[in-house]
């Protein structure tokens, strides 16, 4: 199964409207949102099943139990993220659930046994399974900062699930380039990166270009918008001209995007000027991904 990953570096690109297109033309029967804080593929992605959801635990989180607590304060002046409150003495200390990073200091320095560590839902997992398509995805519990595990867990979902014979699933990635991004960037074959022709969206596109380096995944570029900023549209051709990068078209602006969008469709789903621009990039984009280094079909 070929991964193929879309990231933009930075948000509204419109890498969730591409990659809904792309997993409509290719008839994708795999397909995941990895931007786990914020997931919105599945608003142009209709499911007609209820997803299986699944609670997702990332670290643990302290617990102080009053009735063993002897006040000596150990907890609260170890705690390096000054998750503990409480005075010397009283024997109410109290744990933040948001600041704990589930470090187990607390439980290790406490003389009375009174620390226990808990596991703490953390996210929660979705995996919809309807006509054959497998369509994995997430959504992080507000102040949990194990984003790039839980879009692992998003991957190995989608990938337990789908079936052996599936040739192509589609990744929907978060924007930046932080542990969910990078997290989703391990083991896909390639990434396309879908670049916004503004001063931010070139700078966050070279970032993502360098980070893909690191994984020496092979990388396609894309324009969204193009006709936004013509000057800057150039600035992205040349770098990829220099960099060596395939480069796999551009797409305009158009406000029936937006009008698709609104209305639950992808914009492969509709007649307009982004719909067939769209069809050329997923064209070169397959080209690439299916196509090894010596020209041979995979």
């Amino acid at each position: 199964m070929k991964q193929l990953l879309i990231l933009s570096g930075k948000g509204g690109t419109g890498k969730t409207t591409i990659a809904g297109a792309f997993i409509r033309l290719s008839g994708a029967k795999a397909y995941s949102d990895c931007d786990v804080d914020a997931p919105n593929l599945h608003l142009v992605m209709a499911q007609k099943a209820e997803p299986r959801r699944t609670d997702y635990y990332g670290m643990p989180k302290a617990e102080i139990l009053a009735d063993k607590c002897l006040g000596c304060g150990l907890c609260k002046e170890n705690c390096r993220f000054g998750a503990i409150s409480g005075e010397n003495g009283y024997n109410g200390y109290k744990v933040d659930a948001f600041a704990c990073e589930g470090c187990g200091v607390c439980e290790a320095v406490c003389p009375a046994g009174a620390v226990s560590m808990k596991p703490a839902p953390a996210g929660e997992l979705m995996l919809y399974t309807d006509d054959s398509k497998v369509f994995s995805t997430a959504r992080l519990k507000m102040g949990s900062g194990t984003s790039g595990k839980l879009v692992t867990e998003v991957k190995k979902q989608m990938k337990a699930a789908a079936s052996p014979d599936t040739e192509l699933a589609v990744v929907d990635g978060s924007p930046g380039i932080g542990c969910p991004v990078i997290a989703s960037m391990s083991g896909v074959n390639m990434v396309l990166i879908v670049a916004e022709p503004s001063v931010s969206g070139i700078s966050d596109m070279e970032r993502i270009v360098k980070t893909a380096e690191t994984f020496r995944t092979r990388v396609g570029v894309c324009i969204n918008k193009y006709d936004t900023n013509y000057e800057n549209t150039e600035r992205i051709e040349k770098f990829c001209e220099e960099k060596g990068l395939p480069f796999t078209g551009r797409i305009p602006f158009d406000p029936e995007a937006v009008r698709a969008i609104n209305n639950g469709q992808t914009i492969a789903d509709v007649d307009c000027a982004s719909a067939c621009a769209v069809k050329e990039v997923f064209s070169s984009t397959m080209k690439l991904l299916f196509e090894e280094s010596d020209g041979t079909k995979t």
